[in-house]
């Protein structure tokens, strides 16, 4: 646990550091920090730090400059987030006036990367609550069923179901018709809750199959042509703690293209609530070990479909980035319900 002064001497070479992107030495936190130490006291304290891994000293420098622990501990302690000023939060909510929810989206992630310069991504509404109207079973062959799902708008996807056991037409009608009756109207989501208790009665043949329509149904009804909109991409190539390494932007750009792993990690901060941060490595994926991701989960209807946020360096105005996202989520998720 660090003292007071170690305390203050963190924030202020983090704060330094963050608007000088320069190395910060002892002599510049002695008149920054106001504290009555000596030269030798600062060294001591930086000395500590150093060693508990909050700050490391580049080999081309005497100063020090934050690690992604130095960072997260200065977000989680010695952060005093700035409220927003009035032309940044009165450009938010003229741009996320309701409109077309696909639009508000793309808007929301051109906003925050006009903001903070950075790459501002929003993950498309998820179709969570997507209801069906019937199912339907058609028996291709031996182990093959094909899934026939109508939406209440009349909208019909087919898919394949593999399995193992062999069904009669007889028993894929009989299976149709209960799910029908008992879970027509309602989503796959709630079907499948409902299932767990319900099936227990039922063959466990026929409750297998069901089990897999319910998966199949949720993940056919859930898809997104595209999983996100990403904005403001080439601003990382123009920030110098970034540009430097051609190799790691290059990752970088092939991380948004392929979408898997970013989209695991925006999950994450779906489910989790709240704005939440992941400083370099705490991201789990490799190509964001120097960037932090800022983001916050948005609504509808009190439900969550979504995440939005931004990519940008470690060192970025976390003061300034975090509102940002909290605001946008925010005025997002009104324009959405409204919507």
């Amino acid at each position: 646990m660090l003292n007071e002064r170690a305390r203050i001497l963190l924030k202020t070479l983090v704060e330094c550091y963050i608007d000088e992107g320069q190395p910060v030495g002892s002599r510049t936190l002695a008149k920054q920090t106001g504290l009555n130490l000596s030269p030798a006291s600062i060294r001591n304290i930086m000395s500590d730090l150093e060693e508990g891994g909050y700050i490391i000293s580049p080999h081309t420098s005497a100063g020090r400059i934050p690690t992604a622990k130095g960072y997260r501990l200065f977000v989680d302690t010695l952060l005093t987030v700035k409220p927003l000023t009035h032309p940044d939060l009165s450009q938010i909510e003229t741009r996320l006036a309701p409109s077309d929810p696909q639009r508000l989206v793309t808007s929301a992630s051109r906003l925050l990367s006009d903001l903070t310069q950075f790459a501002g991504v929003v993950v498309v509404p998820h179709r969570r609550r997507q209801t069906f109207r019937q199912i339907e079973f058609i028996r291709l062959s031996e182990k093959r069923i094909l899934l026939i799902i109508v939406t209440p708008e009349g909208e019909v996807q087919n898919r394949v179901l593999v399995s193992d056991h062999h069904y009669t037409d007889s028993q894929l009608t009989e299976a149709a018709n209960f799910f029908n009756s008992h879970y027509g109207g309602l989503s796959f989501e709630v079907a499948r809750t409902r299932l767990v208790k319900e099936l227990i009665d039922l063959q466990s043949d026929i409750s297998r199959l069901m089990q897999a329509a319910v998966q199949v149904g949720s993940e056919t009804l859930g898809q997104s042509e595209s999983d996100y909109v990403i904005s403001g991409e080439v601003n990382l190539m123009r920030t110098p703690d970034l540009s430097a390494d051609m190799e790691r932007l290059r990752r970088l750009f092939n991380l948004f293209e392929h979408k898997t792993d970013l989209m695991q990690l925006l999950d994450m901060s779906d489910k989790a609530g709240g704005v939440q941060l992941y400083i370099g490595a705490e991201s789990g994926v490799s190509p964001l070990d120097e960037c932090s991701v800022i983001a916050a989960p948005y609504e509808v209807d009190g439900q969550v479909v979504g995440t939005l946020g931004v990519i940008g360096p470690t060192r970025m105005a976390y003061e300034r980035v975090i509102p940002i996202v909290d605001i946008t989520a925010r005025l997002l998720s009104n324009a959405l319900s409204y919507h």
